[in-house]
This record gives C-alpha cells, structure tokens and sequence, in this order.
C-alpha cells in the first residue's frame, strides 16, 4: 500500500494555499525556515497562523512583501528584454501570488499574531530576474537535489507558459523582482514541504477557475490568465469554470499542479489518512481552501484481461514461438489447452493473460504469430501475494528467492534457474536443493 497526495482545487489553487496545506498536513516549519533563510533573498517576511473559511478552520500562510501595497494584477509580472531596456526597471505594478485577493479576513485570534518570520538578508543585485537567476537562487538552497529539481521543474513550467503567452524565448522571460520573491518562496517552500512529508505520488483534482479580468503590467487580461491557461493546456490539467468573478487559479498555482502532479486518477479505494487546509484570500460563496488529503491506496482485486483463441492449423514449432513472443513482450501468462474443436478435429487453445493496457499488443502478437482469425477476451479478477525478489547467500553461492507473504505468513520459493545452475554444478538432485535453499532463506 502506498501514499498519495491528493489535492482537492475545488476553490482553485496557488502557491499560498498550497504551502498552507502542506504545512497543515504536518510539514516542519523549522526545516522550511531553515531552507528559506539559506536562500540569501530579502525583501519579504512570513505569516503562519490559522483563519477561518466559511467556518472551516485553515491554515493561513503568506508571504508579506516589503513593497505590496505597489502591487497591482495578478501573480508576479513578466517583461521581456525588450521591455527591460525601455522601462529602466522602474515598472512596479506587481502582485503577489494571491489570486484569493488582498481582502485578508482572519480569525482575530490568530491570523495577526507574533508568529512572522523576517529575512534579513540583501539579494537586491536585479530589478528585474531571468530563468537563469532564479537557478541561481534555488542552488544556493541548503536542501537536497531532489527539493532543488522540483523547484526548476515548477519555475520551468512557468517560464515556458509565459514565454509562449508573450511569444518571446525563454531566456527572455524576465520576472520583476518583488513579484518574483513571492512566487520564489512559494515554489521553493511547496518543494521543501514537499520532500519534508516523503510524499512522491500525487493527483489533482479538476482546477475550479473564475471569470471577468485581472489586470496586470500589460493591462487588463482575460481570466483565466494566459500563462495558466497554457501550463493547463500543455499538462492536460483540467479546468472546471465557476460563477466566481476574479481569478482562482494563478500560474504559479497551476505550475505546481503540473509539476507535482504524477498520476491522473486516484485509487479506487483508499484509507484518509491526514487532512490539511490551506486558506485563499478572497471570500467567495463556498470556503475558499484548497484541501490536501494523503490517502492510503488499498490494494484491490487485480483486474486482468484473458485473451483466447481457438488454432487446429498451427504447427508445434509456431505456437511455442508464439508462447516466448507473448512473454517478452509483457503478457503475464501464456498456457495452450488441447481441445477438439469441430468436425472433431484436435486442436489448442492459446490464452493470455494481461493487463488491460496490453490488450491490443497481445492480439496484434496473436494474429501475426499464429493462424488465428478471430480473438475473443473477457475481464477476469485476481488476487496476488505480496511479493519480494531477494537473493540468498547459500554454500553454492547466491541464489534468487521469490518471498510472498499472505496476512501473517510468509512462502519462499527459490527460483528454477538457480536450483538448475546447482544441480548441474553438484549433481544433487532438485527437491534436495531446493528444500535447502528455503530452509536458509526462513533463517534469514
């Protein structure tokens, strides 16, 4: 049984929201600071506390910017090269990434608390940041290559979409530079608290997503926003549209779906394990939280395929190739039954068991294989062993074991090529060895 990350963007999703559901998942505070303040980027200060949504109580982070009052638009703000030569960096309509808006109703109790985290260090060297500095930034992270890999991957995403929304390269792609510190601390803190819960497998729900406009930089823009609509687009994201006037979905919001996302579906029954709420800022009709889930995947009755046909004009030497090409190519078993099939001829059934994405391999196999014209298959259920390949060091050297384990017990059964490499080697016979081999492997 694995864990898997769901996040449920039923009020849409950004990076404030997802660091706030992390957190509320049981991410270490302690180790995001300490990941955060190696980063030598000042010009910000954190808030954790709790609000409430709707009644629902939530876990409130964001990231207060020394210049946020300046802030006008959506997200961070983009300019290209071109831009940057004529504005002389003094273009400071920003926005943090709070597409939840800047109306900040709290709980009095909590959310305007003592608990702020301030950066003390100078990173003013850019007005303006290119893909390139940011890599700078993330690898100055005192964190493992797998938080920093995930950070890139998220920034990429981001700097794809924009570049592909404002039809410049990549590399000119240039972020403002208070706008981009919040969008840096909120990438790099999901990645932190990411790797901080051990999580890896993730699905995303559809993103719920306003309408009207946001301005920015450029003017005003539809919602949603270029750049989301792109990342959404290129990563098959899907995007559910709400009677909810403003936007719900940032690109940095959609970035991190995008990059953390790494399957389509969940499971088809599961344990919830932990609940975390990561509160928006606006108000809308329903609560606006973005709620994270780490489901426990219960392992269900394998659902497999049975291909069959019915062959009286094959030949031994085509049917047993036939046999290896199914194997090799992933069929889980493959068995030929005799049969009598009409006009009582003697003849065999070929079967193969496979997974459902394999059906069509097997049957383009079975035609071009063997005489058969016609394959029929039904879906059959299975239930497997738990089951671990291991090697065993015996007096004949290493051998390979299967281990299965049903509820408290556990089965070993040495496999047939290593019994035969010593039964040839010793002249033993197999049922000697083989009993040795499991004996050894009980003990181990």
């Amino acid at each position: 049984m694995k864990k898997i990350l769901y996040l449920e963007c039923n009020s849409g999703i950004s990076g404030d929201m997802t660091v706030g559901a992390l957190l509320d998942l049981g991410a270490d505070r302690e180790v995001l600071l300490k990941a955060l303040e190696s980063l030598n980027v000042d010009g910000y200060h954190l808030h954790f506390g709790r609000t409430k949504k709707n009644g629902i109580d939530a876990f409130d982070f964001h990231v207060h910017l020394e210049n946020e009052n300046d802030h006008v638009g959506h997200d961070y703000e983009v300019s290209s090269t071109h831009e940057r030569s004529h504005n002389h960096g003094d273009d400071h309509n920003h926005n943090d990434d709070h597409s939840h808006g800047d109306d900040h109703n709290h709980n009095d109790d909590h959310s305007h608390g003592d608990d702020h985290s301030h950066s003390d260090n100078n990173d003013h060297s850019h007005m303006h940041r290119n893909i390139q500095d940011i890599y700078e930034i993330i690898d100055r992270l005192d964190s493992g290559d797998n938080v920093k890999n995930m950070a890139k991957r998220m920034f990429d995403i981001v700097a794809v979409a924009e570049s592909k929304a404002h039809a410049i390269p990549v590399h000119e792609v240039h972020f403002h530079e208070v706008g981009a510190i919040d969008s840096i601390v909120d990438i790099i803190s999901t990645a932190v608290c990411m790797d901080n819960l051990g999580l890896t497998e993730v699905v995303v729900s559809p993103l719920a997503e306003g309408f009207g406009t946001v301005r920015c930089q450029h003017g005003v823009i539809p919602v949603p926003v270029p750049a989301t609509v792109n990342i959404a687009s290129q990563y098959g994201l899907k995007l559910r549209f709400t009677d909810n006037n403003g936007e719900m979905v940032t690109p940095t919001g959609a970035a991190i779906a995008a990059g953390l996302r790494s399957r389509a579906d969940l499971p088809d029954s599961f344990q919830v394990l932990k609940i975390g709420m990561g509160a928006g800022k606006k108000d809308f009709k329903q609560a606006n939280i973005l709620r994270a889930m780490i489901l426990l995947e219960e392992k269900p009755e394998e659902k497999m395929w049975v291909l069959e046909a019915n062959i009286d004009d094959c030949s031994g030497e085509m049917l047993g190739f036939a046999m290896e090409s199914l194997l090799e190519a992933g069929a889980s078993d493959v068995w030929n039954t005799p049969i009598y099939m009409k006009k009582s001829r003697p003849a065999y059934m070929i079967s193969v068991l496979c997974k459902d994405y394999m059906i069509k391999v097997m049957e383009d196999l079975l035609f071009l294989q063997t005489t058969t014209i016609g394959v029929r298959r039904h879906s059959v259920e299975r239930t497997i062993l738990d089951r671990e390949n291991k090697v065993v060091e015996t007096e004949w050297g290493d051998v390979e074991v299967k281990v299965c384990a049903w509820k408290d017990r556990s089965f070993c059964y040495p496999e047939y090529e290593s019994v035969r490499r010593i039964c040839k080697q010793t002249g033993m016979d197999f049922q000697t060895v083989y009993d040795r081999v499991r004996q050894i492997s009980n003990r181990s």
